[in-house]
């Protein structure tokens, strides 16, 4: 088999005396949608934080593409390919689902706000941005304020931004919290599309969802990861049972 793109070792982490990751292993192969799951407090969110840079273990390693980025902080990173999303949609509400796009873009080819007035005449980055637009299936949206999407169009929105940094690995945590069965099966539909092009690591509660989308289920239980297998194997899974039952 070959390496990884992402291989984590051993991360520890503790808040005085709860420890909230516990020698974590996890490894995620190039091309596969890979989902994180685990009891509320298990330590998601939390590895998904070490995983990105936004935190840094008391021990342990992230591998990224063959290289150590345990040191590195998260916009470092975040320009080697490994980019994620949060819990709470992030994306600047007045502007244009184009505009947001296009800044993203804008960020990801090296440039900044203060390049701002020259982005908005540059026809080039807003083809990218409507190119975006369609693939997120926003096209009809793409002139609209991003704070007056509906929620379900503002994460996918969130997915564009990230997929347009051009990520080696995507870490979605929760995209479909709070969603209606609609926006849920538009998000899912989107992460599919994506199954042949981009990496994805995802965190999410809706187990439908996770056994329809991923390759290879992760289960993280008190901060260490207990079983590792694809949907069918998950579900047949005596501990994994015991733990989502609460008798682990």
């Amino acid at each position: 088999m070959t390496a990884p793109l992402l291989f984590v070792e051993g991360l520890t982490k503790s808040f005085g005396g709860l420890v909230a990751l516990d020698q974590t292993c996890l490894a995620v192969q190039t091309g596969e949608i890979h989902a994180l799951i685990g009891p509320n407090g298990a330590g998601k969110t939390t590895l998904i934080h070490h995983i990105s840079g936004a935190m840094q273990a008391d021990a342990g390693r992230v591998v990224l593409d063959g290289q150590d980025v345990t040191q590195l902080p998260l916009d470092q990173r975040a320009r080697l390919g490994l980019v994620r999303s949060y819990q709470v949609t992030s994306v600047f509400p007045h502007l244009s689902v184009q505009d947001n796009l296009a800044l993203a873009i804008l960020a990801t080819d090296g440039g900044g706000f203060r390049f701002w007035r020259a982005a908005s005449s540059e026809r080039t980055r807003y083809h990218q941005a409507d190119a975006m637009a369609e693939r997120i299936g926003l096209a009809d949206f793409r002139m609209q304020a991003a704070g007056a999407l509906s929620h379900g169009a503002q994460r996918q929105l969130e997915v564009g931004l990230v997929l347009s940094a051009k990520p080696k690995l995507m870490l979605l945590d929760e995209p479909m919290a709070g969603m209606g069965p609609d926006e849920s099966t538009r998000m899912e539909d989107l992460l599919q599309s994506l199954r042949s092009t981009t990496t994805i690591l995802l965190v999410e509660h809706d187990m439908d969802a996770v056994f329809r989308l991923a390759d290879t289920i992760s289960v993280l239980v008190s901060g260490r990861v207990v079983a590792t297998g694809n949907a069918a194997q998950i579900k047949n899974d005596a501990m994994v049972q015991r733990a989502y039952l609460g008798d682990a």
